[in-house]
């Protein structure tokens, strides 16, 4: 149901543009911490027959669970322990130290069920068929001029402003920001359909020197088949057969599983892109709107939600008043994010081309790579580090101790599971028993190791460590919590 603006300018803290998955989970994010939120979408309502992404990766997964989400969301589609690709190399996820071992095959739109319910209930105001059509902003505010759902005009001013909006971003296009790249591979297809001959259960890549095909069991009797042809590269608006995709299929890996009763078709391209400046001002990119990349490894909508779980908390600190450095906690988003998005254009991209090699040098210089990555732990580990999430840290300043912005894992406390704690979008303190916590200027859950450890700890809301001590001094942990802000890093871009 579409939500009628009102008559009068409206005025909220934060507006969101685009309703996918990042933009959903920062609404929800925001309007949980008492955030004044609206989001608009230029869709009407979604449904529930396409979807692009597929794959939850562990570190989604994590972030979710300090949201009271992830089990909801596992119910909904298939947990796989390993991946495969171009046959010789085989990926064990088991071997993640994560409550989330796994990568999480559940369609896109069921992950965006969950966020937008979330949302709605948090109290974020929904607006579909809105489109904005430009911006302008100053020193105290944006101001969002849309067109309405009848064709009419109006403006909504907000604080800070979101562009999660996709690869052709509205919001990125009003900023005049480049969004320099190329596209890597066109012509992609890709079909959700049924077998008549069950496939193995892993996801599956390999490719056939002209070709290359993916296959990804959905848990219910569907399947995602994408695949590629070098010879055969028509425009993305051409019309697609199944009888395309089965002789892809066959070509790469030797049977098309007697795939029959299509749900749906199509045909895309992949770009490899990226914004220069995550924030300008007092408007911030997100998700595909910030970078885009190939769907190899299932990278994209994990990245953008990581994103949003990024920006959320710095923005709610920032507009209520919980942080003595305002403009530093909002460059330090660009700061940990770019880099990040970054690596993932040269995994993602990486996969690929080794997926589309199709000279004999080639394709042996794929399948050695593959031997040693199979036979290499530590390099295989790094790999299974990188595509799900759990191996990502952001800078730390110089000096800090070792944990300083790496990832927290889901530590069992006196209090209970650090992912519990993280619920309430509050810092965690974690010290040793019978320590005081200091006055924080921010929200703080304090609690205890189970054992005998002297190591204090403060997690932010994202679940990272903001700072770390192998003795818990109480100056130095006051400070910590005044500071509450990583510093801006020297690519932080000019505002």
């Amino acid at each position: 149901m579409t939500t009628n603006p009102s008559t009068t300018p409206e005025t909220v803290d934060v507006l969101v543009v685009g309703a996918g998955p990042t933009g959903l989970l920062l609404a929800g994010d925001l309007a949980a911490q008492g955030v004044s939120v609206t989001l608009v979408e230029r869709r009407p309502q979604r449904t529930n027959n396409m979807t692009r992404a597929f794959a939850v990766h562990a570190r989604t997964l994590e972030l979710l669970d300090n949201r009271g989400l992830a089990d909801e969301l596992i119910k909904t589609g298939t947990p796989i322990t390993s991946l495969r690709f171009f046959g010789a190399l085989s990926i064990d996820l088991s071997r993640l130290r994560t409550r989330f071992p796994f990568v999480l095959i559940t369609p896109q739109y069921e992950v965006e069920h969950l966020l937008e319910r979330r949302a709605r209930a948090a109290g974020v105001r929904f607006r579909y068929e809105t489109e904005l059509t430009g911006l302008h902003q100053d020193a105290e505010a944006v101001t969002a001029e849309l067109r309405e759902p009848d064709g009419g005009r109006s403006t909504l001013t907000a604080r800070y402003l979101v562009g999660t909006d996709g690869m052709r971003s509205p919001v990125r296009h009003a900023l005049g920001l480049p969004f320099p790249g190329k596209s890597v591979i066109r012509s992609i297809v890709l079909a959700d359909v049924r077998f008549a001959e069950e496939p193995t259960s892993v996801l599956t890549v390999s490719g056939g020197g002209d070709t290359f095909a993916f296959i990804v069991p959905f848990g219910d009797g569907w399947y995602r088949v994408m695949g590629w042809d070098r010879t055969h590269q028509p425009a993305d608006s051409d019309p697609v057969e199944l009888d395309e995709i089965r002789d892809i299929a066959r070509r790469s890996l030797g049977t098309d599983y007697g795939m029959h009763d299509a749900r749906w078709i199509s045909r895309f391209h992949s770009d490899e892109r990226q914004v220069p400046a995550y924030r300008t001002g007092r408007v911030f990119l997100a998700g595909d709107a910030a970078h885009v990349h190939s769907p190899a490894g299932g990278q994209g909508m994990n990245t953008g939600l990581q994103d949003a779980a990024n920006l959320s908390w710095k923005l709610a600190a920032v507009l209520r008043g919980h942080t003595a450095a305002p403009e530093a906690l909002l460059d330090s988003y660009h700061a940990e994010r770019h880099p990040v998005g970054t690596r993932v254009l040269r995994s993602s991209g990486a996969i690929v081309r080794l997926a589309m090699a199709h000279t004999p040098l080639q394709r042996a210089v794929r399948t050695a790579a593959s031997k040693m990555l199979a036979g290499l732990r530590p390099a295989s580990d790094k790999l299974i580090g990188m595509v799900s999430g759990i191996s990502i840290a952001y800078p730390a300043p110089r000096g800090a101790h070792p944990l300083t912005s790496k990832r927290a894992p889901d530590l069992s406390l006196r209090e209970g599971r650090l992912h519990q704690l993280l619920r309430d979008g509050a810092f965690v303190l974690v010290t040793p028993a019978g320590a005081t916590a200091p006055v924080s200027p921010a929200p703080l859950v304090h609690a205890h190791w189970q054992g005998e450890r002297d190591t204090a700890l403060l997690v932010r809301p994202d679940g990272y460590i903001a700072w770390a001590s192998d003795h818990a001094d109480p100056e130095a942990l006051r400070s910590a919590l005044t500071r509450s802000a990583p510093p801006a890093t020297a690519n932080t871009p000019a505002r």
